[in-house]
């Protein structure tokens, strides 16, 4: 179960949007970054309530894939830095990513130096992801304690 303050991480980089857009990866999102299914629609927009409703939802399938694919223990810190990170990229990402094979080979100190490799949107470094890795890595590493300003 992630905690308020990684979901509270989340929602400040995701960003709430009550009406559907199309993500720089070019699907169809509403909310707290949740990525809408074939058919499913919210013609009147969505409140904020049902949109952390929505990525609890989104959370809930991401930690089952992440339960599912590393194979190594993982701190509650560590785990929710990834989840944070699968959020964003997509499960099938992260499954095909180094990051995860460092991850299970159990090479824990590669995971932050792997996650400043996601950084990109159209093979152009994008602010806001790299602001986000570093969230994500200094959670990881149990850094975020110290640095509460890199989250915003």
């Amino acid at each position: 179960m992630i905690s308020k303050k990684s979901m509270d991480l989340i929602k400040t980089f995701e960003g709430f949007s009550a009406l559907e857009y199309t993500c720089v990866a070019g699907k169809r999102t509403i909310g707290y970054g949740h990525v809408l299914a074939p058919g499913e629609k919210y013609v009147c927009g969505l409140s904020e309530q049902k949109a952390e409703y929505l990525l609890k939802q989104d959370l809930d399938l991401m930690e089952k894939a992440l339960n599912r694919l590393v194979k190594v223990p993982l701190a509650a810190h560590q785990k929710e830095a990834l989840l944070s990170f699968i959020f964003n990229v997509g499960i099938r990402a992260f499954q095909k990513s180094t990051l995860l094979k460092e991850l299970n080979e159990g090479n824990y100190d590669q995971v932050p130096k792997q996650l400043q490799r996601w950084i990109y949107v159209n093979g152009k470094p994008c602010n806001g992801l790299i602001r986000r890795r570093k969230a994500e890595a200094d959670l990881f590493e149990k850094r975020a304690e110290r640095k509460r300003s890199v989250f915003l």
